[in-house]
């Protein structure tokens, strides 16, 4: 089977399609028929791998949980997402491919050593911590989907950044303190540790913290699909 459609092209057609509840079967054999040296070939660089794994995974997300009804711990385990003839988890998009996997529960710092070569390969050559403003896992608190695009990548990226410190950060004068998403929590490894997350409040949102107390809001796993911009 030909494909003349890019890998990319067919990322953001796929999640458009879920956004507006049609049949997005089609397009998924697509993304299935690739190779995966064309997989390689067509995702060799970073900004290419983030554009259209962040695509796939905020769509995937939508269609296991929408349509497949999967629930629970096991929508991030399973190997139901099929591109380049290959079975993927969400779980190894977001931890593997674009977090260059690191072991899911080890706050960003720890390798994941049972990565398989596939993973590795496929991975980006360095983690873009605005990632975590980007992906859905359908809660309440994760933050909303948009359409990412290659040659807009970047401004994307920071404006949900942007957007999603916007809204989950509070400051309290009176009291020294900042409350900010617990996701700054869970990945501060990916974004540099606990000087690297107050380093990124203070550049992103113009707060001076180094004398405030940093703490984490409850993160609100509630159901909330279909959460797009």
């Amino acid at each position: 089977m030909k494909n003349f459609k890019s890998l990319l092209t067919l990322s953001e057609t796929l999640l458009l399609t879920v956004k507006l509840k049609k049949d997005s079967s089609e397009i998924e054999q697509e993304l299935s028929a690739f190779s995966l040296t064309e997989l390689y070939s067509q995702l060799s660089i970073d900004r290419e791998k983030n554009t259209f794994w962040i695509n796939i995974y905020n769509a995937y997300f939508q269609i296991l949980a929408s349509r497949d009804h999967t629930q629970g711990k096991q929508i991030f385990k399973s190997k139901a997402i099929i591109i380049a003839q290959t079975y993927f988890s969400l779980d190894e998009i977001e931890h593997g491919v674009l977090r260059k996997y690191r072991w899911k529960k080890s706050l960003g710092y720890l390798p994941n050593l049972f990565a398989s070569s596939l993973i590795r390969k496929l991975a980006v050559h360095a983690v873009d911590y605005r990632i975590h403003f980007a992906l859905n896992c359908g809660a309440k608190s994760c933050p909303p989907i948009a359409f990412y695009t290659l040659d807009k990548l970047d401004q994307q990226l920071d404006d949900a950044m942007y957007s999603f410190l916007s809204s989950e950060t509070t400051i309290n004068s009176v009291t020294k303190t900042i409350q900010t998403s617990k996701l700054l929590f869970w990945y501060q490894g990916d974004f540099g540790g606990l000087k690297g997350v107050r380093n990124m409040l203070k550049t992103v949102l113009n707060i001076e913290n180094s004398s405030y107390a940093l703490k984490y809001k409850y993160y609100s796993w509630e159901p909330q699909l279909e959460n797009y911009i």
